[in-house]
């Protein structure tokens, strides 16, 4: 069944449970469907949503009566329909938004999503449905760097539900730093998305210091029966602003001259709340910002080869030319 016939489904179960029941007639009627779809909406709402419907044989040239059982009509006395009125922009924005569902690909978390959005299907005016496909089209979410998250579903599950619980885990995590595998309490306070990854904000229990985990590297988990309270200085926004990249470390300052080439695209964005840029006559640029993170930070100057130059602080600076010269004797290059 399309999502956008459920309203449909709705506005039958409506009309049948009137205390008069309805009849094929009206059903087509209100619905503006034939009898044929008529009698089909009654063969799904009994097959498909289990409801029990009875029937009254007609009067002397009426017609058959349709009716919910009164138990099925008490449990649904009090439902509503609500009308959305949802415009273009609006249903553009939410499907863009959808995009994002695919880091959950494979989990129920994604099944949960469709599902969802074929009930908002429902409310879109019938005119706008017939387009919706080609709506869907105009926002291709990439998909390239999204990691499968289908064998971490039960952990994600339990940090959901110790989240909405506000309840102490302990995991097995292993990091990628280190190479090791470590065991240990946290306090799981918020999920995020990153280039296709799925992440967490946690408090360590022990130490009471926010940090950051990445979900796929979550080897085990249980969640115990201790609460813990949300901490009230907790802003997971101002903590990302701040960071660069995914890494949030101790804060640095770093100020990097772009060639002109380069110019153009770092003036069009902004890399950090409190950068300042300043041009230079041959075109260049310098860029000096304070942000978090130095190994995202260091990663990012090196991907602009020759056209980045990190001018402090001096000791990164020299950190990054020990990383080039060991890149030059990888391809055998000699040094002057």
């Amino acid at each position: 069944m399309r999502g956008r016939n459920l309203k449909k489904m709705f506005d039958a179960i409506n009309l049948l449970a009137q205390p008069t029941g309805t009849t094929i007639s009206s059903i087509c009627s209100h619905l503006e469907i034939d009898q044929r779809q008529a009698y089909r909406v009654i063969e799904t709402l009994q097959l498909d949503f289990k409801f029990i419907i009875d029937k009254e044989k007609p009067v002397l040239g009426g017609e058959v009566r349709y009716f919910l059982d009164k138990d099925h009509f008490k449990r649904l006395s009090d439902m509503k329909v609500a009308d959305l009125n949802l415009s273009l922009p609006e249903i553009i924005a939410l499907y863009f938004l959808k995009g994002h569902a695919k880091l959950y690909r494979g989990t129920e978390m994604a099944d949960n999503v469709e599902r969802a959005f074929t009930k908002l299907d429902a409310f879109v005016p019938a005119g706008l449905a017939d387009k919706l496909d080609r709506v869907k089209t105009l926002v291709i979410p990439a998909e390239r760097f999204v990691k499968d998250y289908s064998e971490k579903e039960e952990i994600i599950n339990q940090l959901t539900d110790a989240m909405l619980q506000q309840k102490t885990c302990r995991l097995e995590y292993h990091s990628f730093s280190n190479d090791a595998t470590k065991t240990y309490n946290i306090d799981p306070l918020k999920f995020f998305d990153w280039n296709g990854g799925l992440y967490l904000f946690v408090r360590v229990t022990a130490y009471g210091d926010i940090r950051l985990l990445a979900v796929e590297r979550i080897i085990e988990i249980s969640v115990g029966k201790a609460g813990f309270d949300y901490p009230n200085n907790f802003e997971p926004d101002d903590l990302l602003e701040g960071a660069f990249g995914i890494v949030y470390d101790d804060p640095i300052t770093v100020t990097i001259r772009f060639s002109a080439s380069q110019a153009p695209y770092i003036k069009e964005r902004r890399w950090a709340v409190d950068q300042r840029i300043k041009e230079q006559d041959d075109g260049s640029i310098t860029l000096t910002m304070t942000t978090s993170g130095w190994f995202d930070v260091r990663k990012w100057i090196l991907s602009f080869g020759p056209n980045a130059e990190l001018i402090e602080p001096v000791d990164k600076r020299e950190e990054l030319k020990a990383m080039l010269w060991q890149s030059v004797d990888l391809y055998g290059g000699v040094r002057k």
